[in-house]
């Protein structure tokens, strides 16, 4: 596709982008709608090819981009891949040191062991709750192939399991009375 034909093309998509953003944000988050719809275009125009839905990234990407713009403005930070963000309290203040690192480095990889140690689907549904891409029930069903209303309970029983592999990796101290 040539240059000119390229950026007529997304020239189109301008409208459907700003009712995708009213849509999202909210006006009383905080979001600044300008900002979120500059920060589409620039992923937008830092791929290497147009997308092949195009429609369905932009929601995608302006979804992905007012959940952000929504946490800078809350204050909030999300996790890592592995679920693990130490960004409050009293550690947090201080900069993270070499012995910060290497404890963060060593429970993700305990994290990714006990993901891989997972029962049936478990691996998936995990991999997929916690994915950078901050992807929705609706797509992580799609993606899985399972219903929807089914991911609920799935995602109980994994992260219940994934807990009982990471205690008993970790260790934890016995109680009184009978064991479960």
């Amino acid at each position: 596709m040539s240059e000119p034909d390229r950026y007529d093309r997304y020239a189109r998509l301008r409208p459907l982008l700003a009712a995708e953003v009213a849509a999202e944000a909210p006006p009383d988050a905080g979001i600044e709608h300008a900002d979120v719809e500059q920060a589409v275009w620039l992923r937008l125009l830092e791929l290497a090819a147009p997308p092949a839905e195009p429609l369905r990234w932009l929601r995608t990407a302006v979804r992905a981009e007012v959940r952000a713009a929504s946490r800078a403005a809350r204050g909030v930070h999300p996790y890592d891949a592995f679920g693990y963000h130490f960004g409050s309290g009293p550690a947090a203040r201080n900069a993270p040191g070499v012995e910060d690192e290497v404890l963060d480095d060593e429970r993700s990889r305990a994290v990714r062991a006990a993901i891989g140690r997972l029962p049936g689907r478990c691996p998936q549904v995990v991999s997929a709750l916690m994915s950078r891409s901050d992807l929705t029930y609706r797509e992580i069903s799609r993606e899985l192939g399972i219903s929807q209303g089914s991911l609920g309970p799935l995602r109980s029983r994994c992260l219940g399991c994934l807990r009982t592999l990471l205690k008993s990796r970790v260790g934890s101290p016995v109680g009184r009375g009978n064991a479960r």
